[in-house]
C-alpha cells in the first residue's frame, strides 16, 4: 500500500496499518466498540489483497478470537487482534493461556468502561482487569504512538529473550476515533524493523513434537509462574533496545516513563493515556504563573518501571496519581503501584489519588489546575491536608470515604 509521509489517521487506523505492515499470518477477531475499526480496516485490507499472505478469521466471540490467536501462535505464526471492554472481559480466561504458554501475540486494547451500567466510552477498567494476566502492557497517548508502539510490540513480543504477549493500550474514542497527523514508515521499512517472524517451538513442526498447556499441579506450577514473572521483569532490557532501535530509524524517542518539565518540579501529576496531553497544557499554563509543576506519564505499565519512576519523583514535594478506574473499596491501581515505588525508595512525600474520566467524563485544564493547587497546599504543609482520594468532575456532592486525618 502506498502511504504518504504524513497521513491523517485516528488511533484505530494507526493500529490496523501497523498490523498490516507487520505482515501477520493470522488476525482472528470479533468486533466491539470502540475497537471495531481496527479489525474492520484489517479485513478490508485483506479483501483488497493488501495483506501479504495472511488470514483474517471472523469468529463468534472475543473468547473465540483469543482462542484462535493462541492456536495460530502455537502453530508457528505471527498473530494479532483487538478488543475492548466486555469483549476484553470475555477474553480474560484465554489471556492467561496465551501468557502461560509464552506466545508472542499482540493485542490492541481500546480502553472502554465495563458494564453495568452500559457505557461505550473510554476509561481504564479493561486495562486494569488484565494487568495480572501475564502480558506486557504498553500505553499509547495519541495515534502516532499507537502506530509506533504496535510496530515495537511485535518486535518485543517475538524476541527470544522475551517471548511473551503484548497489549498496546489506547483510550477509547479520545484516541481511537480522534484523527491527527501520523508519520508512518513505508511498508518495506516497517516490515524490516519488525523483521521476519522466527518460529519457535511450533506445534506443527512434527520433527520436534512439543506440548503446550500441560497440567502441572503443585509439583511445578509455582516454578512455572515464578519463571514467567521473571521473564516479564527481564523484558525491560529488550524493550529499551527496541525503543532505541526505533529512535535510530525514525527519530522518535520513547521511554518507559515520559516526563514533562520535571527537572525542577515540586508538584507532579502521574497519569496514563489521552489525559497526558491535557496535563501537559495545564503544566504550561501554571508554569507561566510561576508554579513549579511537572508531569509524569507511564508508558510501560508492565513490567512496571520502578527504578525510572523513583528517579523522576525523588525530588518532588508532593504527588497526585490520576486513576481512570473505579477503585471499588480501595485506592486506584496506579496509585497503589506508585505508592509502592515511593515507599521502597524512601520518598516520603504527600500522595493524593484522583479518580477521573470514568465512562468518558471530560477532564479539563481547570480540573487539573485544581489538582496542582491541592498539591501545592500539601507541599507547603509538608503533609497531606487534602482527602486521600477525590473524584474529578463528579456531579453533586463529593463522595469521599478517605478523609485528610
Amino acid at each position: 500500500m502506498e502511504l504518504e509521509t504524513r497521513m491523517v489517521w485516528d488511533g484505530n487506523t494507526a493500529a490496523s496499518q501497523a498490523m498490516r505492515q507487520a505482515q501477520c499470518d493470522v488476525v482472528a477477531a470479533y468486533p466491539i466498540t470502540p475497537s471495531t475499526p481496527i479489525v474492520q480496516n484489517y479485513s478490508q485490507y485483506a479483501a483488497d489483497g493488501e495483506i501479504n499472505g495472511g488470514e483474517f478469521v471472523m469468529v463468534e466471540s472475543e473468547h473465540a478470537a483469543m482462542s484462535a490467536c493462541v492456536g495460530a501462535s502455537a502453530a508457528g505464526g505471527r498473530v494479532a487482534t483487538a478488543t475492548s471492554s466486555q469483549g476484553f472481559a470475555l477474553m480474560v480466561e484465554v489471556l492467561y493461556q496465551a501468557s502461560g504458554m509464552r506466545l508472542p501475540i499482540v493485542l490492541n486494547v481500546v480502553n472502554r468502561a465495563l458494564a453495568s451500567p452500559l457505557n461505550i466510552h473510554g476509561d481504564h477498567s479493561d486495562m486494569y482487569l488484565g494487568l495480572l494476566s501475564g502480558w506486557l502492557n504498553i500505553c499509547a497517548f495519541n495515534p502516532q504512538e499507537v502506530y509506533d508502539m504496535n510496530l515495537c510490540a511485535f518486535k518485543i513480543a517475538e524476541d527470544l529473550d522475551v517471548r511473551l504477549p503484548v497489549m498496546v493500550h489506547q483510550d477509547g474514542f479520545l484516541t481511537s476515533h480522534t484523527s491527527e497527523v501520523v508519520m508512518p514508515l513505508d511498508d518495506a521499512k516497517a516490515f524490516s524493523f519488525v523483521g521476519e517472524f522466527k518460529s519457535h517451538n511450533a506445534m506443527l513442526n512434527f520433527a520436534h513434537p512439543i506440548t503446550y498447556g500441560a497440567q502441572t499441579e503443585e509439583e511445578w506450577h509455582f516454578e512455572h509462574k515464578a519463571n514467567q514473572n521473571a521473564a516479564i521483569m527481564n523484558a525491560s532490557g529488550v524493550i529499551a533496545k527496541v525503543f532505541a532501535d526505533f529512535e535510530k530509524l525514525t527519530g522518535r524517542k520513547y521511554k518507559f516513563v515520559e516526563t514533562y518539565k520535571m527537572e525542577d518540579a515540586e508538584e507532579a501529576i502521574v497519569v496514563i493515556g489521552s489525559a497526558v496531553g491535557t496535563t501537559r497544557l495545564t503544566v504550561d499554563k501554571l508554569r507561566k504563573e510561576g508554579k513549579k509543576v511537572g508531569l509524569v506519564a507511564v508508558r510501560v505499565l508492565r513490567p512496571f518501571p520502578k527504578e525510572e519512576l523513583a528517579a523522576v519523583l525523588k525530588n518532588v514535594k508532593s504527588v497526585a496519581v490520576l486513576d481512570r478506574n473505579a477503585p471499588m473499596g480501595t485506592t486506584g491501581v496506579l496509585f497503589n503501584d506508585i505508592c509502592a515505588v515511593l515507599l521502597d525508595n524512601g520518598i516520603n512525600v504527600p500522595v493524593l489519588n484522583y479518580i477521573y474520566g470514568l465512562g468518558g467524563r471530560d477532564t479539563t485544564i481547570e480540573h487539573l489546575s485544581k489538582v496542582y493547587s491541592d498539591l501545592e497546599e500539601c507541599s507547603k504543609a509538608k503533609k497531606r491536608v487534602k482527602p486521600l482520594i477525590q473524584h474529578i468532575n463528579l456531579r453533586g456532592k463529593e463522595l469521599s470515604f478517605f478523609d485528610a486525618k
